[in-house]
């Protein structure tokens, strides 16, 4: 078997495309569920997942959009954001804060309202380390 043959059979998760690929594919939903139960070490159990559009624009033209590589909801309609990050990003904690204020606006409604928001999960996949020293990480 030659490397070409190699390169071409497997998907690389540390791409967007791979990642995607892995884990933003309903036939692969079964990975991304595991994955995140393991991250929730039992103290919250998804069953189930629906994706959900993975763009956002912002409410108004001149707003900043958001594109998530998987966003998806739980059988009891809370949102769960995967983000993975290759390389390191010096604003990625606020970059972060900013998506989850997208599944956050989503839950108001108009009229009365309770304000009873249900969770939002950001997961994010880094391929650096945080400086602690640092406002910026």
């Amino acid at each position: 078997m030659n490397s070409r043959e190699l390169s071409d059979r497997y998907v690389n998760p540390y791409t967007d495309f791979g990642f995607k690929k892995l884990f933003g594919t309903e036939i692969n939903k079964d990975l991304l569920i595991s994955f995140i139960n393991s991250l929730l070490h039992g103290k919250e159990v998804v069953k189930d997942l629906t994706y959900l559009n993975t763009e956002h624009l912002g409410t108004g033209e001149a707003d900043r959009k958001a594109v998530f590589d998987v966003y998806c909801e739980n059988e009891n309609g809370e949102k769960i954001l995967v983000e993975m990050q290759r390389g390191e990003q010096q604003f990625f904690k606020d970059r972060s804060l900013y998506y989850a204020t997208f599944p956050i606006r989503e839950q108001g409604q108009k009229g009365e309202w309770n304000y009873k928001l249900k969770a939002v999960y950001v997961i994010g996949i880094l391929n650096f380390t945080f400086d602690e020293q640092s406002d910026d990480f």
